[in-house]
């Protein structure tokens, strides 16, 4: 129909004999086009599409005319025709272990801040701290064409990380690689763990039992080493019974707190893998009537939000999450667009607050 499309009569018409001009007005769901672009803007439709996927350069006059031209007529790109000329989706996947976790929801939030303004989208999938289920996740995203992946505290092998890599660039969290497709960024954790651990010491305690995290996980190794190296140095031997295994997650916090105290192994303190953990050992510790820190004293690692907040507020060892989200982001793209870079990693500190006391 003709009220359907914009029509201009560069010929007189006749309508009862009469002759007019006639312009139909665009209806507002006309997909504006490339040449639509071109034409607004005075250049030629290729310069318009070298713009859009930057294979080539622009004169800064043209790309000026083309802005324009693209914000007056609203012009939106069609994403899939540009993924064809340029082989990029202008889409990044990220795994999380846990969506509903704190500690990956400020990751994410630090994706989204350093990816806002890029054209790039996410797609968002959970490894649940199961390899099998990251790699099948993995497979997932990148039959999906994404341009690049991160994967928050991976729990794939260095190998299989270096098996995605040649297929699609990737940067991950909780441990430390460089090689050209697959960097990993990461805080020292058996330094910082070393410091907890070191600090509890100097507060006169030598009885110090630990929660660990997942122990497949090399942070968790890591933070498992530093604690006993912490000990070692000070001339005190690690005793087994001290050490239960979590999951990084409040209910495994509870279940390895009940754990240490039915072993009936006497401790004063006690170094927590993450604060999510020491959330739910501090439930346990409060069923049982036991008072932090008067009786036992606690450190936690990560410095979650709610850490600040709890009864007492927790010491703890802060890692800079959302940093580490947008660090992650910053580095896929620099790995993107091909451009040198520097790895940097993330750095920890002790939050000293109201959950360790002397003795």
């Amino acid at each position: 129909m003709l009220s359907s499309a914009l029509l201009r009569c560069t010929n007189p018409c006749r309508n009862n004999g009469k002759q007019r001009n006639m312009t139909l007005e665009q209806p507002d769901n006309y997909n504006v086009t490339v040449q639509d672009v071109a034409r607004e803007a005075g250049v030629s439709a290729s310069t318009v599409s070298r713009y859009l996927t930057g294979v080539t350069a622009v004169s800064t006059t043209k790309q000026e005319a083309i802005t324009r031209a693209i914000e007056k007529l609203n012009f939106k790109p069609n994403v899939l025709a540009q993924s064809l000329k340029t082989g990029s989706t202008k889409t990044i996947g990220i795994v999380t272990q846990d969506i509903s976790s704190p500690f990956f929801g400020e990751e994410l939030k630090g994706v989204e801040h350093a990816i806002s303004g890029t054209g790039y989208a996410l797609l968002i999938v959970s490894g649940h701290w199961q390899e099998r289920e990251e790699q099948d996740h993995v497979e997932l995203l990148i039959a999906r064409r994404v341009d690049g992946i991160i994967i928050f505290m991976a729990t794939s092998t260095d190998k299989q990380l270096q098996s995605i890599a040649r297929q699609v660039p990737v940067v991950f969290t909780g441990r430390r690689m460089e090689s050209p497709r697959a960097i990993g960024l990461a805080v020292d954790n058996e330094a910082a763990a070393y410091q907890a651990t070191q600090y509890l010491i100097s507060q006169g305690h030598k009885r110090i039992a630990h929660i660990a995290g997942r122990l497949a996980q090399p942070d968790s190794e890591a933070r498992l080493q530093g604690y006993r190296r912490a000990l070692l140095d000070a001339g005190l031997e690690p005793d087994p019974r001290l050490v239960a295994v979590g999951d990084f997650t409040e209910a495994g916090g509870v279940m390895a707190m009940t754990q240490l105290l039915e072993s009936r192994a006497p401790f004063s303190a006690l170094f927590v893998a993450n604060d999510q953990s020491a959330l739910g050992a501090r439930l346990a510790l409060y069923r049982r009537g036991i008072r932090v820190p008067e009786e036992v004293s606690m450190i936690g690692f990560d410095d979650l939000a709610v850490s600040n907040y709890m009864l007492p507020p927790l010491t703890t060892i802060r890692q800079p999450t959302f940093d580490m989200g947008k660090t992650a982001t910053e580095t896929l793209l620099n790995m993107l667009t091909n451009q040198a870079q520097t790895v940097t990693h993330p750095q920890f500190e002790l939050v000293v607050r109201e959950s360790v006391r002397r003795v």
